[in-house]
């Protein structure tokens, strides 16, 4: 007789910032619950042990991209990949975190049962399939996909003799010195990799379609600098959090409702950071208006100096084919290169993958609705952990952990088995889940779940409001229905609530 599969109390997928933060929460919270979290790679760190490209760094403050619980305590603003990956290794390590991580353990599925409260995981490590069963699911793998990123096809691509390279897999021992470099593109990606190339690089071009919005940011916070010599970390990074989530909001929703002038105010910066008679309007004035796709930001203005000094250029325009020597444009100049880094986006993937079925029916994600931005209507004890598009990925992360810790008190309070967020309301209407023009959400909108038009199933992208309804807002709201194991309704707040 077969042996019944190992069951765990919680389980979390993905080692990385969310997946970190959500088990600190949980050893916090709930220190006699068991759990694991499940990692497909080899290593903990996510996004930061996985992309290797020069000068792979944050392209959010360490004030905000940091934990809540654990202040980041160095001077950098925006920090580089190996720093975050040490950040997350030391903070997993210190509370235990790490040793609850099952390394090489790919999800493939998971089956909901209503009758036993709980799911039955479908996993995949050193080669074999085993499962596991669990009472609360918790994705925190982000939304792309991490074997692969997004390349458009390029006409007479086998012809260029040089090599072509997507960030996302970048060779190991990769050397670049003194060859001429095109990037393509023109996102946080192309503008961190321009200017950390020029130093070993020949020149290094960028080659956009259209341009971004970019912003710099200081390289050390003078306000973090000068509260460091009066006070102590705890309090020096709180006060630098709340300052920078205040900033980011103002920019937000001013340029929401005055694009014009903000237009003015982030190109009237860049061009005070580029050489006189520079092509400001070609070259960065989008023709988007701003947050219509997220602000990039530059450390120091390091992308300008490329520039300045003349290591860097950019170029806007089409291509036309790749030749063998480089690539041609429709404007008819060839840009010649020894290698072409394309650095074109990435692949949006819900949940690693995740195949989800709920009492024997599949889950179709762009049927289902999201929940405070962290669960689905309809399906039971899961959550997911994933960032604003305004601001920084943790501090949405950072909350969805700390509610999921609260959801489960209060189940254990009351006796409940099942958690699972229902629509009631007749009133709320459907809308895309990303009121964003970047092409990864363009290209994947139609697979994603729904937002709706009233809250708590509408998105606001507003860290204050999701931590005055997530953080301290009531558990049972009416939306969130909870049940036993015998799928008797228990507890339901009016539905009226729903309207709130």
């Amino acid at each position: 007789m077969a042996a019944s599969p190992e069951h765990l109390d919680v389980l979390i997928v993905g080692a990385g910032l969310s997946g970190i933060g959500a088990a600190h929460h949980l050893m916090e919270h709930h220190p006699g619950k068991s759990f694991a979290i499940l990692e497909s790679r080899a290593e903990l760190g996510g996004t930061w042990s996985l992309f290797k490209y020069p000068g792979i760094r944050s392209d959010s403050d360490m004030s905000t991209l940091g934990f809540g619980f654990r202040p980041w305590n160095e001077p950098r603003t925006l920090a580089d990949g190996p720093a975050i990956l040490d950040y997350l290794r030391e903070t997993a390590a210190e509370d235990g975190t790490d040793a609850k991580i099952r390394y090489d353990h790919k999800v493939l599925g998971a089956s909901w049962s209503s009758d036993d409260a709980r799911w039955t995981v479908d996993v995949e490590t050193g080669g074999e399939a085993i499962q596991l069963t669990t009472s609360m699911l918790l994705s925190c793998s982000g939304y792309y996909r991490y074997d692969q990123g997004y390349t458009p096809e390029f006409a007479g691509r086998d012809r260029f003799e040089g090599d072509i390279i997507h960030p996302q897999l970048w060779p190991e021992d990769f050397d670049y010195t003194g060859k001429r470099v095109v990037v393509i593109g023109s996102g946080a990606t192309a503008i961190t990799l321009v200017p950390a190339m020029v130093d070993r690089a020949e020149h290094v071009t960028m080659l956009q379609r259209s341009p971004t919005y970019i912003a710099s940011l200081p390289a050390i916070d003078p306000l973090a600098k000068a509260l460091r010599k009066v006070l102590p970390e705890t309090p020096t990074y709180k006060i630098v959090r709340w300052k920078n989530v205040a900033l980011q909001m103002v920019s937000y929703n001013i340029s929401r409702r005055f694009p014009d002038r903000m237009t003015k105010f982030f190109i009237g910066n860049v061009a005070k950071q580029l050489p006189d008679g520079y092509d400001v309007g070609r070259h960065f004035t989008p023709r988007y208006n701003p947050w219509d796709e997220r602000l990039c930001v530059v450390p120091h203005g390091n992308l300008f100096k490329a520039i300045r000094a003349g290591k860097a250029s950019v170029v806007t325009d089409h291509i036309d084919t790749f030749t063998e020597k480089g690539i041609l444009l429709t404007s008819g100049e060839e840009l010649e290169a020894d290698v072409i880094i394309t650095a074109t986006g990435l692949n949006l993937q819900l949940f690693g993958g995740i195949q989800l079925e709920v009492d024997g029916a599949p889950v179709v994600m762009p049927e289902t609705m999201t929940y405070k931005g962290m669960m689905l209507g309809g399906v039971p004890n899961f959550a997911f952990a994933i960032g604003y598009t305004n601001a920084s990925w943790t501090l949405k992360a950072d909350l969805t952990g700390e509610y999921i810790s609260r959801l489960m008190e209060h189940m254990a309070e009351h006796g409940f088995d099942i958690c699972v967020p229902e629509l009631t309301d007749p009133t709320v209407e459907e809308e895309p889940l990303l009121d964003f023009r970047s092409g990864y959400v363009q290209r994947s909108i139609a697979t994603l779940p729904k937002q709706g038009s009233k809250s708590p199933w509408r998105l606001k992208q507003s860290y204050p409001f999701d931590l005055a309804t997530i953080r301290f807002g009531q558990v049972d709201d009416g939306t969130m229905q909870f049940r036993t194991a015998r799928g008797a309704k228990t507890s339901a707040a009016p539905a009226a609530a729903n309207a709130a």
